[in-house]
């Protein structure tokens, strides 16, 4: 790889890094133009690379992305027609670059580039944080520090020294802000899947699949009881007795610290009710238009000078997409899980594959829950993890080999010996 590609490849993941928390930071650099512009050479820079580093072989495995992509792109030309004022432009332009970042699935089902993206964050954009965390608010450091909740993914593969920092890492985001509960189910759930490994032995490989059909289906099933006013999830105050409250640095935040506070429930309400009454549910209301909302509309009309009553996005990401491509837009990204998880799961030579399956299908859960559609490390990554389970090369690795390309992230001997595919007698 040559110099000009790994100080490209610096340039995106830190820039990425940045407007990860660009929203919640007292830094300049809220300029949206200027964001638009490094995520479409981004996504340029992603489409060129597929030359270099996409292996054909992936094609089978890889059909339903470029099906998603398709609808994607049908549902930013059918915006075209839709926007009607300067921020509905400006929505569809925004949005349209969220719904094209699956384009990095391509480029990221290359080992060697994989590796060399999360070996420049961790080299260089890591200790970068030392220099901005107090322009930051204690609820986005989770944010910027997404790549150390993949690495915990395969936490045992890493060694003493790379352990005992992720985990740290890990427990400060969640320490600093416990109200910031996204940033702890991100760094928590990944750290307990990726233990699953020292058990590998002992663990039955049914519970595994058993496991990852619960995750994907159970949306579904938690959907229509709550609809039916069986049981709602969200309402956990009404089946768990006591308070339970933290501090929280979010003085906004609408619960003030209760950990079982329903701030979704209204969110699903507001969605669903406007795709009934202006009849988007099948084929979305595309990138240009959002939900009507009685919660939030008020306010943004106020605010923007409109009179739409109308939230552009939600925190919940699920909804979002239905918003947008409707539903078809959420059977396409849902097969993808499918398929990303079931070949992760059941046609991989290696452990660490099988791990990330189930992280795939616990982040297709959560994003029912939460999940910003932002252009932001969250995304990338989980489109990376995607990428992993679609990729035969990263499938075909053994659990050694894999050991190995874990520690290259961090250890040049490493990488080189994978470049020569000579083994490497690792270390406990």
């Amino acid at each position: 790889m040559s110099k000009l590609v790994r100080n490209i490849i610096l340039a995106a993941i830190f820039l990425i890094s940045l407007s990860s928390v660009n929203q919640w930071t007292v830094l300049p650099i809220q300029n949206t133009f200027v964001w638009w512009v490094i995520y479409i050479a981004i996504l340029i820079l992603a489409l060129k690379g597929k030359i270099f580093y996409y292996d054909k072989k992936n094609d089978p495995n890889f059909y339903l992305i470029k099906i998603y992509l398709t609808w994607n792109v049908i549902a930013i030309l059918r915006g075209f027609f839709v926007a009607e004022d300067y921020w509905e432009w400006k929505h569809l332009i925004g949005t349209s670059l969220v719904l094209l970042l699956p384009i990095i699935t391509y480029v990221s089902s290359n080992t060697f580039l994989v590796q060399r993206i999360v070996n420049k964050w961790f080299t260089y954009v890591l200790p970068m944080f030392t220099f901005i965390w107090i322009f930051i608010a204690h609820g986005a450091y989770g944010r910027y520090l997404i790549p150390i909740s993949f690495v915990l993914l395969f936490y045992p593969l890493l060694n003493k020294q790379w352990k005992l920092i992720s985990l740290s890492i890990a427990i400060f985001v969640i320490a600093i802000d416990l109200g910031a509960r996204s940033n702890v189910i991100k760094f928590l759930v990944p750290f307990a899947i990726g233990l699953t490994y020292y058990f590998r032995s002992l663990l039955v490989y049914k519970l595994l699949v058993y496991t990852r059909i619960a995750l994907l289906i159970a949306p579904f099933i938690l959907l229509i009881l709550g609809i039916t006013n069986i049981f709602n999830i969200f309402k956990m105050s009404d089946y768990i007795e006591g308070e339970y409250r933290v501090e929280s640095s979010n003085k906004e935040w609408a619960g003030d610290g209760d950990l079982t506070v329903d701030t979704r429930t209204f969110i699903y309400v507001e969605v669903i009710a406007s795709a009934l009454k202006y009849d988007y549910v099948l084929f979305g209301r595309t990138p240009a238009r959002g939900n009507e909302s009685p919660s939030f509309g008020p306010a943004i009309d106020k605010e923007l000078n409109r009179n739409k009553n109308e939230r552009f996005g939600n925190e919940v990401g699920i909804a979002n997409i239905f918003t947008w491509t409707g539903i078809v837009g959420v059977i396409l990204n849902f097969l993808i899980f499918i398929k990303a998880s079931y070949l992760g799961l059941k046609k991989s030579k290696n452990w660490v594959a099988k791990i990330i399956a189930i992280y795939i299908s616990f982040r297709w859960s959560y994003s029912w829950v939460e999940d910003f559609s932002r252009f932001d490390l969250s995304t990338l990554f989980l489109w990376i993890c995607i990428a992993i389970c679609l990729s035969k090369s990263f499938r075909a690795m053994t659990d050694n080999e894999f050991k190995n390309w874990a520690r290259g992230i961090f250890d040049q001997r490493y990488r080189e010996s994978i470049l020569k595919k000579r083994p490497v007698i690792t270390k406990k």
